[in-house]
């Protein structure tokens, strides 16, 4: 079982964040071998795991430590984590994922689809066996709506170069925030914290989940696909818009319109173009200047949080700081 290089230096954290790979593969179980063989293969593609991390190292703070019950829940949150990921590649015309054939590129949509929808009742298989209250399954629940909404609101914004910073970042509290919150508040909760400290933790999650989304699409324009595990700018292709082009946008329509009007048919020219374009009318510096600033935010309460002796504050402090200075 391969974790992500980041992992080394939180030794403790390495050791569940393993437990709850291994649950995720138990709980996988599909007649269609095949598939199942490549939903594995994508759970153990060295994704960061950064959701489920979240849900265990706030699980800390609660009174109610349950080891079997965090990783159970962490488990949950990824496999709800890699079923939106499916079902994402499916509407982009995904090839790579994490530097694999994603399973619609060599199974087929119908058969991806099946297999993101196995991967939802996965997760809620293992939320109804550990969540200890409706109330926590009712807001597992509106966290999931939140999650569609985000993904149903970039749907709409395809190709829509009139988009707003405000568009952006209200597509993105569902699509990615929600799900850092849920972590984050299901790690509290589900540990026996407060319900007023549950939501302060999902809070945090919020503004650390902008900040990993807005890092994401800044990584577009600055590093290359061998590094990212897939293709560059293929967003642009597809309609989608994020930060620093919908800033460069607005600071130089005239220049950058006539590549995108070409939509799917832009080549590959076309997109170094606008990327280069991105950099030179400052969306790669406004959008590395807004990641420093929700990550700011989460920092300053995540310092307020109270100490224990498993040092959790100063681990979420670590790794938090470090979404800002990755390079994939």
């Amino acid at each position: 079982m391969i974790l992500h290089p980041m992992w080394q230096d939180y030794p403790e954290l390495a050791k569940q964040l393993t437990t709850t790979l291994y649950l995720m593969e138990d709980v996988v179980k599909l007649k269609n071998k095949k598939v199942e063989h490549a939903v594995l293969e994508m759970i153990h593609a060295g994704g960061k795991l950064l959701r489920p991390a979240y849900q265990l190292l706030f699980a800390e703070f609660g009174p109610e430590q349950d080891q079997k019950k965090a990783t159970s829940l962490a488990a949950a949150i990824e496999m709800l984590h890699t079923a939106t990921l499916i079902h994402d590649d499916i509407v982009d015309d995904s090839t790579l994922r994490r530097g694999l054939p994603t399973i619609r590129s060599t199974f087929g949509n119908d058969t991806a689809v099946y297999a993101g929808d196995y991967l939802f009742i996965c997760c809620f298989k293992l939320l109804s066996d550990y969540a200890t209250s409706l109330r926590s399954l009712q807001l597992n629940s509106r966290s999931m709506e939140k999650i569609l909404d985000g993904e149903l609101g970039q749907m709409d914004d395809r190709y829509r170069t009139d988009q707003t910073i405000e568009d952006y970042l209200e597509n993105i509290s569902g699509k990615t925030a929600e799900l850092f919150s849920l972590s984050c508040f299901a790690g509290a909760f589900e540990s026996g914290s407060s319900e007023r400290f549950a939501k302060k933790a999902g809070e945090i999650g919020h503004n650390i989940g902008i900040a990993f989304q807005i890092m994401d699409d800044l990584l577009d324009y600055q590093a290359d696909a061998a590094t990212l595990g897939k293709p560059v700018l293929e967003d642009v292709r597809q309609g989608v818009y994020s930060l620093p082009l919908i800033y460069a946008l607005k600071k130089d329509p005239a220049r950058l319109l006539p590549y995108l009007e070409k939509k799917d048919q832009m080549s590959d020219a076309d997109t170094a173009a606008v990327q280069q374009l991105v950099i030179e009318l400052g969306g790669t510096t406004f959008t590395q200047d807004l990641a420093a600033d929700y990550t700011k935010k989460a920092l300053k309460d995540i310092r307020k949080l109270p100490t224990n002796e498993r040092g959790t504050k100063e681990k979420l402090e670590r790794l938090t700081s470090q979404i800002l200075t990755r390079r994939s």
